[in-house]
């Protein structure tokens, strides 16, 4: 499935709850990226359109994320059912045919679910920076700034709310915040109005049941040809960065690190892509 030069072709998933849009360029193996945060697929074009040389690239909103609607507005929201919504994406553009994953942020804890749940469907699932606090020793405080997140969002609204995530996922003992996850270029203005409209979503539906998945580490830790914990060269550190980190040396693997922090997709765009070019080969 093979788009025009000038563009990607469009299509949408009907699937339980929802229907998705996604995105499909290029030609060759099919490489499926789950954007992560308040992004939806707009938000990795920069590296989709490096990846497509080699690639069938295919990029979706997540459910309830830009043009990918909920039947339910109000729905709750689950790790487990964004990850069966990326394995009928795979079914949908390459059914049966072993595939390679790009999960960022929060897309890349669904990149963890699904492989756990379906390893024999993937050769290479690279996971960048996924915010699986869970596993790290502290992770009873990262649950009470959830919780303050959430509080925040109820009683204050939006901006406050984002502003107690971003002191949340600063580095320790830094007193500069992180790039937020919603930061695009200047010249994206469409892009981040659209990520802008997406926050209160995300806020109010994904952080919460994101950051408290627990993934089956067991089960990771046997899957460890196939996957590849990264993190950002400029986010040393950060709570997104970390448990990635934790990860690795837990399984006795490299963490791979990408150019920029954790948004390095859009700030590193041909860099980034570079990195996972050679990450991809199985």
């Amino acid at each position: 499935m093979n788009g025009p030069t000038t563009g990607p072709t469009t299509g949408s998933l009907r699937v339980n709850g929802a229907t998705l849009h996604y995105e499909v360029r290029g030609q060759g193996p099919l490489l499926l990226l789950i954007p992560g945060g308040a992004g939806g697929a707009a938000s990795l074009d920069g590296i989709a359109d490096e990846l497509a040389t080699t690639y069938t690239v295919a990029a979706y909103d997540p459910r309830g994320m830009s043009r990918s609607t909920l039947d339910d507005p109000e729905a709750e929201q689950h790790v487990a059912e964004h990850a069966d919504d990326a394995f009928r994406m795979l079914e949908l553009l390459a059914p049966g045919e072993p595939a390679r994953v790009l999960g960022i942020s929060s897309g890349a804890i669904t990149a963890l679910h699904l492989l756990t749940t379906h390893p024999s469907r993937l050769t290479r699932v690279v996971a960048h920076e996924p915010p699986v606090v869970e596993v790290l020793p502290d992770a009873a405080e990262h649950r009470a700034l959830v919780a303050r997140v959430q509080e925040t969002f109820r009683t204050q609204g939006l901006m406050p709310a984002m502003a107690v995530f971003a002191a949340g996922l600063k580095k320790d003992g830094s007193d500069t915040a992180p790039q937020p996850e919603m930061k695009l270029p200047p010249q994206a203005a469409a892009r981040a109005e659209q990520t802008m409209a997406n926050l209160p979503y995300f806020v109010g539906r994904i952080v919460a049941p994101f950051m408290s998945y627990a993934p089956d580490t067991a089960r990771l830790a046997a899957l460890t040809d196939r996957l590849v914990l990264a993190g950002g060269q400029d986010s040393r550190g950060e709570l997104a960065y970390r448990p990635a980190a934790f990860l690795a040396e837990r399984f006795g693997t490299e963490l791979l690190h990408f150019p920029g922090g954790h948004t390095g997709t859009t700030t590193h765009p041909a860099e980034f892509a570079d990195v996972l070019l050679k990450a991809l080969i199985a």
